[in-house]
């Protein structure tokens, strides 16, 4: 059963990783590639740890495993913010669709 538990958990993990690189590539700006950078890679990252956690049943792997969730929660949304506000700074035009007509 924990074989099973596991594989799903890393393969939902890579899902989303998978997600989150289509999503630099895909999305039309700067901050919209952010969101995705940074949503669905952190949510990718830690269903993997989990599924190695959970994997391992070594109480040395899940502390691991869990500061490394931890830090990169904290991690990535201030990376985030940095790479925003730099876009701003640096007056980076914002994703216009095509469907909203412009007044």
């Amino acid at each position: 059963m924990i074989v099973f538990l596991t594989s799903f958990l890393l393969l939902s993990g890579v899902f989303f990783a998978l997600v989150a690189a289509l999503g630099l590539i895909r999305m039309p700006d700067l901050y919209c590639r952010m969101h995705a950078a940074t949503k669905a890679g952190a949510f990718g990252i830690g269903l993997m740890l989990l599924a190695l956690s959970l994997g391992s049943g070594e109480a040395r792997i899940w502390i691991q495993s869990g500061l490394i969730v931890l830090f990169f929660f904290l991690t990535a949304p201030i990376g985030a913010h940095m790479i925003g506000r730099a876009g701003l700074i640096h007056k980076l035009p914002l994703w216009q669709s095509e469907e909203i007509p412009k007044k």
